[in-house]
């Protein structure tokens, strides 16, 4: 059942297409940025004529002053955040422009959260616990999938509990998204996939989140139809453009849908691989997906065989439940197809740590929204189940 009243949230400037990226100097004239913070990482920063460098001239073109923090690690730790904070502080910026994927842009929230809300990062976790507003934040994409560009969700790990934690706020959603698909023709196609699955991953999740609503559902929608669609041309081939262009279409729109509707389990629990054993997200989202989408489906088998048929199955003459299986295979089929491991195993995953594991995972912010409510004994033989796959 849809809940009669909410709130709808996205960053009140959005830019997409081919070329956005020229606007970045403009837009923070217009925000009066006077000395930048970029947060980016190393790989970026160091790609000739890659996203930075286009950053980089378009602020000078506009005149504004910035300095460069390119330190963000994958799933950005609390290091990265207190480093980032240093060199904000050192060189007296005034506002923060995140360059990359997920990483760089959850760093950058980081670093704007314990500028203005004290320093341990780590008290912060949880849903709409920011008093402050963080300074200026401009996000600008290169990935198709975290979509974090445009979410009030940064996400980072506590390097010595091997936890990730999210910190949920209004306060974190970036005054200004950019996503050009110029820019991201060389992600590699194992990245490409990653991002990919982990965009799939928002849209299903959202689509039956039990805090869905109307307008999360039709963005859902459209955007498994296009990830569908297009994820296996972008692996196969990154300088498809229409690929990239819809892509990153489908990234903001599953963006849009979860950072209203929420997620679940699959979230919650791929947190836990990815704290623990550093895995990358988009991965851990993709092997758990199968298998906790599997286990949710007697919560509304009609909302599975919708997904189904959005993923292009043939559902004519099957009853819901049959349809709803459909949903399955094609999610694995998708995984299988742009190279996703099978099971957790894979990743590094050691059966003696779910119980923790899944003690962290019903605590994580996304779980409360699962259509399923499980227990710990059910959430570690979910993980076992995917271990097994």
């Amino acid at each position: 059942m849809l809940k009669e009243n909410y709130d709808f949230m996205m960053p009140s400037v959005n830019f997409f297409g081919p070329g956005v990226v020229k606007k970045v100097g403009q837009r923070a004239k217009m925000l009066d940025m006077k000395k930048i913070l970029i947060v980016t990482d190393q790989f970026l920063n160091e790609l000739e004529g890659g996203p930075v460098k286009q950053v980089e001239d378009s602020l000078q073109q506009a005149g504004v002053d910035y300095v460069i923090y390119d330190g963000v690690e994958p799933n950005p730790k609390i290091a990265n955040v207190e480093e980032g904070k240093k060199i904000y502080l050192d060189n007296a910026c005034d506002s923060i422009i995140s360059v990359g994927g997920g990483s760089p842009h959850d760093c950058a929230k980081g670093i704007g959260i314990v500028l203005t809300n004290g320093d341990d990062v780590t008290k912060l976790a949880g849903i709409e616990t920011l008093k402050n507003p963080l300074p200026p934040l401009m996000a600008v994409n290169t990935t198709a999938g975290t979509a974090s560009e445009i979410t009030r969700h940064a996400v980072l790990t506590n390097e010595k509990t091997k936890l990730k934690f999210v910190v949920v706020s209004w306060r974190n959603v970036p005054l200004v998204s950019f996503n050009d698909p110029m820019i991201m023709l060389e992600i590699p196609p194992a990245l490409t996939a990653a991002t990919g699955m982990d965009a799939l991953t928002h849209c299903v999740e959202s689509y039956v989140s039990t805090n869905r609503n109307p307008i999360t559902d039709a963005q859902a929608a459209q955007g498994i139809k296009l990830i569908s669609k297009y994820l296996r041309r972008a692996v196969a081939n990154g300088h498809d453009i229409e690929a990239r262009t819809n892509m990153a279409y489908a990234s903001v729109l599953a963006g849009m849908a979860f950072n209203n509707a929420d997620l679940g389990y699959v979230h919650a629990m791929a947190h836990q691989l990815g704290g623990e054993y550093d895995a990358a997200h988009g991965v851990c989202c993709a092997v758990l997906m199968p298998t906790v989408e599997k286990w949710n489906i007697i919560s509304n088998p009609k909302r599975f065989a919708e997904i189904a048929e959005l993923l292009g199955e043939n559902i004519e003459g099957l009853t819901e439940m049959e349809a709803a299986d459909r949903a399955i295979d094609a999610m694995i089929r998708i995984s299988e197809d742009v190279g996703i491991p099978t099971n957790i195993k894979d990743l590094g995953a050691k059966p003696e740590d779910f119980e923790k594991m899944a003690e962290n995972a019903l605590k994580d912010g996304n779980a409360f929204s699962n259509p399923r409510k499980g227990t710990k004994e059910e959430i570690i033989e979910l993980f076992q189940q995917a271990y097994e796959a």
